[in-house]
């Protein structure tokens, strides 16, 4: 095309200038990958910059996200609103600009990218979710058929989270997939050589991808071609091996030095001589624009216009369905949960892994778009849902995801399907396997997705497997996270309002904590008082002494502290806090009134790490220990947290 040469160099000049002027940034990979992202740009990927969010837009995920002044850039060009001030902005406060992509924060970025690997994994979860809602519904086709693309580079393959997307979409045939390797073989700290020589082709044809390799990653007809090969010829994702050179055209070529280190004025001006590169600071020859605006807006819009034709067409065939597409596209799914609350009969008994279990049957015959699974412990966590079937290359139908022992890559896979929309999911595990996953459930805290995660086997009480599988610091851990839900709910009561609030949020992630033992309903459990946070689960006789706060398993131990202390004088009230971040929100004359007594006289009770709680109550009981490994009674006795033990330590407070 007449205008490659001249848009290719802007966007590599443009990319500098950012970086230069910024002070910060990594013009190494911005340098290397750019004929990359031109290429897909503008003869490939379709998207309309006017409606970034359309439906069946192609996805582009930067899994390698410090090269983000190179997708700014392309996204200028491109016609998203991102004017130039904004690039003059990069990485500056409230810039549309940071310094590593934000989803919904700068139009065109579908996911947030920089914890590397991570975008690898999300991309996963894209392709899953336009394999499978297009096999939902009636010539599902009409409705949704787009491709995944995904840019990563050497750094994303060494993480370990890659390999578990890799071979997970392998084993899916996810062949809408197309994975651009950047191989400019240097890393942060050196060339790749340092700390990789594996045959990269390989490995991932062991794990059923289709490989294709650009001997010349500055060639843009060979990467179209093997863009063309990739989307045409392959039942399996593929993954392109693209063999550039970070820095390139500057004095920095094949240097690791290039890698995040901000060129001087000086490098700039080399830089650009080299690359036949003569503009000023942030001029843009018209023609930059016109290759985007003759090849990528062009397309973009014809397939828009297509897609809005087609599903108008789809809406007349298929009005139910069509409905029902359209209410899912945003994940709200709030209007089909629980619209009152479940009933349970006084007394009933269970364990709150059971009880999860029950609802999430339920809301499967509430909600058509549930699509999840866990991470091979779906018969302990109880993630089983009797009506699902498998998903897989045969069945893609299926709802029930059987995401292997890949805990890292099943939250971040999650991720993915939801910042891609249509589907409401859910992931299941042990609580103390929530460390595998921390770094993608901050993530979706971040991308704001409603992520629901399963967490059973609470506590020490998990028993006989030791202390490698009793949770201690992770109530703690999560609870630290921004923008996420814990409830450790103590009956089926505040589960199923757990369950309630879960799926009724459209913008923060929710952890349900669930036990291994069984609970009892406790008469005074709330629905609408769990939804608040906390509430008064047990009220005293006259007037308190004490307050004890507590939280799941250890809300019957207190409700049974409070009866062996009253029939020695003491009334206390105890106080349930199934979801203390819902609770912190509520109003200060709420959180006194079920307080009921000063920062003094209250007590706080969880099988947990104790720092965090003393916000709560000025005496903690909790767990400082790594626990042991034996039956779950002998744990409770050792460790002092029998009604007794406990009712013994409260009388000392008295004193």
């Amino acid at each position: 095309m007449k205008y490659d040469k001249i848009a290719l160099a802007t966007l590599r000049g443009l990319s500098l200038d950012m970086i230069c002027k910024a002070k910060s940034g990594h013009p190494g990979m911005a340098l290397s990958a750019a004929p990359l992202m031109y290429t897909l740009f503008t003869r490939h990927l379709n998207a309309n910059p006017n409606e970034p969010r359309w439906f069946n837009r192609d996805r582009f995920v930067l899994s390698a996200g410090h090269a983000s002044a190179l997708l700014y850039a392309t996204l200028h060009l491109a016609g998203y609103t991102i004017p130039m001030a904004e690039l003059k902005q990069f990485r500056q406060l409230h810039a549309l600009t940071p310094g590593h992509p934000e989803f919904g924060h700068t139009p065109g970025v579908d996911a947030t990218a920089g914890p590397l690997g991570q975008g690898i994994a999300q991309a996963v979860g894209m392709a899953m979710a336009e394999a499978h809602i297009q096999a939902i519904y009636p010539e599902g086709e009409k409705l949704l058929n787009h491709y995944t693309y995904c840019l990563c580079g050497d750094g994303c393959l060494e993480e370990g989270i890659s390999q578990e997307a890799i071979s997970f979409a392998g084993l899916q045939k996810l062949n809408r997939l197309i994975l651009l390797y950047d191989r400019n073989d240097c890393t942060l700290d050196g060339p790749l050589s340092n700390s990789s020589n594996e045959d990269v082709e390989q490995r991932f044809l062991a794990s059923n991808w289709n490989v294709l390799h650009v001997e010349d990653g500055n060639d843009i007809e060979q990467i179209d071609k093997a863009l063309t090969l990739a989307k045409t010829a392959s039942v399996k994702p593929t993954l392109i091996i693209c063999h550039t050179k970070i820095g390139f055209g500057s004095p920095l070529e094949g240097s690791a030095k290039s890698h995040g280190k901000a060129f001087s004025a000086e490098e700039v001006i080399k830089t650009k001589e080299n690359l036949g590169y003569s503009f000023p600071p942030f001029d843009v020859p018209e023609e930059a624009y016109l290759a985007f605006r003759e090849t990528f807006n062009k397309r973009g819009l014809e397939q828009y216009e297509l897609d809005i034709a087609s599903r108008r067409a789809y809406q007349e065939k298929y009005p139910n369905e069509y409905q029902q597409f359209e209410e899912s596209e945003n994940n709200d799914i709030s209007t089909h949960i629980f619209q009152g609350a479940p009933k349970y009969p006084d007394g009933y008994k269970d364990a709150t892994r059971n009880t999860s279990q029950a609802l999430l049957n339920l809301v499967a015959d509430e909600v058509s778009v549930l699509f999840g699974g866990s991470a091979d412990v779906a018969g302990s966590v109880k993630t089983d849902v009797k009506k699902f079937t498998t998903f897989s290359p045969e069945n893609r139908k299926g709802e029930n995801i059987n995401f292997g022992i890949r805990e890292f890559a099943m939250a971040a896979i999650q991720n993915g399907i939801l910042l891609h929309g249509g589907l409401r999911t859910y992931i299941g595990s042990f609580l103390v396997f929530s460390d595998y996953m921390k770094a993608a459930i901050r993530m979706a805290a971040m991308e704001r997705v409603p992520a629901i995660y399963l967490f059973s086997h609470d506590s020490v009480a998990v028993g006989e497997d030791g202390p490698t599988h009793q949770p201690i610091e992770h109530l703690a851990m999560l609870r630290s996270i921004p923008n996420i839900n814990v409830f450790r709910p103590s009956d089926a009561i505040e589960c199923a309002a757990a369950y309630k609030a879960a799926f009724s949020s459209t913008e923060t992630p929710t952890a349900l904590i669930l036990s291994r033992q069984n609970l009892i309903n406790n008469p005074g459990s709330s629905f609408e008082g769990t939804l608040k946070g906390g509430y008064v689960v047990s009220k005293e006789q006259e007037k308190a002494d004490f307050t004890l706060i507590a939280t799941g398993s250890e809300v019957n131990t207190a409700v049974a502290i409070q009866s062996l202390l009253l029939s020695e004088g003491i009334d206390v009230r105890v106080v349930s806090l199934p979801c203390t971040e819902l609770f912190d929100q509520q109003k200060d004359s709420y959180k006194e009134e079920v307080y009921g007594n000063p920062y003094e006289k209250r007590v706080f009770i969880e099988l947990g790490k104790s720092d965090s709680n003393y916000k709560y109550a000025k005496t903690v009981f909790g767990m400082d220990d790594f626990g042991a490994s034996a039956p779950f009674e002998a744990l409770l006795d050792y460790y002092g947290f029998t009604a007794e033990k406990l009712a013994d330590q409260i009388r000392n407070l008295s004193k």
